[in-house]
């Protein structure tokens, strides 16, 4: 059979000029309308016209038609295995560069917030493997338990349609879904899925666990028909509500550090083995991630502690040289204050003997009447003064504050009857013990209670006790008193005087006193009347957390 004789359906043997003279040829096509040979190949061995004309060719018993045939088939067949494992291998150079880019990013990081939302992210990102859900569960510091930290992916139809929406609209890179995941949604997710995390909680030492076998086995599983499946934990099945899933184990130089659990929760597509061996590859990275960005994190939680603690001791020996210094002065101090303290005491004895031997109606008696009170008045200056000496040296223990404010009443009680001035006394109940400077604190309410009855008669006072947090608060309320606010600064300043409450150091000293106690000490006059104390007590030491 010649071509002569023979009418071919097929252009493959002819020159074309144009795009309409074959339908095959589409645009794009142009470079083949100028090689016969690549049109051949490309496009006539799968045209209709051309396979006819072979049958045709078959049928004609020409001794080459069934080599053509031979030869034809098996082209094609080569062809098919060339195009799929060029789409294996376009496959296989988007999965390298993808755990590439992933592998960077993780090998660059210590922050353990970006790690886990890059490896969640690259699970659950149609531009990773494409995994609908991901949990993740790690272990705790002593190695006894799994427990649920984060989980990534929708909880219906109608939000999957929506994130895939803006990732696929975004066109971003695995470092910037991952980054944008970390800065708008993580908390948002970890809210989201705060119900599943919280009974996401598994024994280490549940060997027969299906997580755990993981961990133990060191290898993925995949997980078919959870719900009937024996070796699976009816409540996780039930948890996750999913048929088929995957679990991944994590670990670091044998560190059991995790699990990832993922599976396809919305589109319920099947989670075929392949997709077990690709994830497979990714959990070793992520779990010396998370590892190295664990050790970082507690690494700096050491050296925050270590800082805390040096900035401790600074303030501690800064203290030590202070008190050294005050030691010195509260020793000039008692040493002045008692040289004077002994002449004044004879001064003032010998005038109060004189004052007994004058008769009332002696002109002299004015005199040494006014040196008996101005002796007075200086001794109890003196006191004042070898008190707040005494106070350089604290001595703090846990004490009882009702029982310290009673034993105080008790000693003004007759200070205060001969001013027929009362006080009411509030204790709370089931108070903890304060810790204080039991004479120094005594003193300080003694010297606010005798300032405020000074002068005044036919008053009251209300004092009562309560708990603040972890402060127990004396709060005194005195109502027979008005007070504007520069009589109330002058109240708290030293050797300042007010019309009412006189002057001296009294409560200036009581608040000089408190303060080094790191107790607060705040006065107030309402503007309704009266003038409220109030000192807030510790109830621990500063040392106890």
């Amino acid at each position: 059979m010649d071509n002569d004789t023979t009418h071919w359906e097929c252009c493959w043997d002819r020159d074309l000029t144009s795009l309409d003279d074959c339908p095959n040829l589409g645009a794009g096509d142009e470079d083949l309308l100028l090689s016969r040979q690549r049109r051949f190949l490309e496009k006539c061995c799968d045209c209709d016209k051309f396979k006819r004309d072979l049958s045709r060719f078959r049928d004609s018993g020409h001794p080459l038609a069934p080599i053509f045939s031979v030869l034809h088939n098996d082209y094609r067949r080569q062809r098919a295995q060339i195009q799929a494992l060029s789409s294996f291998l376009d496959t296989k150079s988007l999965e390298v560069r993808f755990l590439h880019e992933l592998g960077s990013v993780l090998q660059s990081s210590v922050d353990l917030e970006e790690v886990l939302s890059v490896a969640l992210t690259a699970i659950t990102s149609g531009k990773g493997f494409g995994m609908n859900r991901a949990f993740l569960l790690l272990a705790d510091k002593e190695r006894h338990f799994l427990r649920g930290h984060l989980a990534i992916g929708p909880r219906s139809a109608e939000e999957a349609g929506q994130t895939w929406h803006e990732i696929t609209s975004s066109d971003l890179d695995l470092q910037s879904l991952s980054r944008s995941f970390r800065q708008n949604k993580l908390n948002a997710e970890r809210d989201k899925f705060h119900d599943i995390l919280n009974r996401l909680v598994i024994s280490m030492d549940n060997i027969h666990h299906v997580v755990i076998r993981s961990l133990e086995e060191k290898k993925p599983l995949l997980v078919h028909d959870a719900f009937n499946n024996p070796e699976v934990d009816p409540e996780l099945a039930q948890l996750l509500g999913v048929d088929t899933f995957l679990v991944l184990p994590m670990l670091a130089r044998n560190r059991r550090v995790g699990v990832i659990l993922a599976d396809n929760f919305i589109t319920r597509q099947p989670i075929t083995d392949d997709d077990l061996r690709s994830i497979e590859t990714f959990t070793f990275p992520v779990a010396f991630a998370i590892e190295r960005a664990s050790l970082y994190e507690r690494l700096q939680e050491e050296v925050t502690k270590l800082q805390d603690a040096n900035h401790r001791l600074q303030e501690q020996q800064e203290l030590l040289v202070k008190m050294e210094k005050m030691a010195l002065v509260g020793r000039i101090t008692s040493s002045i204050a008692h040289s004077i303290r002994n002449p004044l005491m004879v001064i003032g004895g010998f005038a109060r003997s004189v004052l007994k031997a004058t008769p009332d109606n002696d002109p002299k008696r004015t005199f040494i009447d006014s040196i008996v009170a101005e002796a007075s008045q200086m001794e109890e200056v003196l006191d004042e003064i070898l008190t707040y000496s005494d106070a350089l040296y604290p001595i703090r223990d846990f004490w009882d504050v009702n029982q310290l404010v009673e034993t105080v009443i008790r000693d003004i009680q007759e200070k205060a009857l001969t001013q027929n001035y009362s006080c009411h006394f509030h204790p709370a109940d089931g108070l903890p013990q304060a810790y204080v400077d039991y004479k120094q604190l005594s003193y300080c309410l003694r010297n606010i209670l005798l300032g405020t009855i000074d002068g005044l008669e036919n008053g009251a006072l209300q004092i009562s006790t309560c708990q603040e947090g972890d402060r127990i608060v004396i709060q005194i309320d005195d109502l027979n008193r008005r007070l504007n606010q520069d009589e109330l600064e002058a109240l708290l300043t030293p050797f300042a005087e007010t019309r009412e409450m006189g002057s001296g150091l009294n409560l200036a000293l009581c608040r000089n006193m408190l303060e080094k106690l790191d107790i607060p000490f705040l006065v107030v006059a309402p503007p309704e009347a009266g003038v409220r104390y109030s000192i807030k007590l510790p109830t621990r030491k500063e040392e106890q957390p």
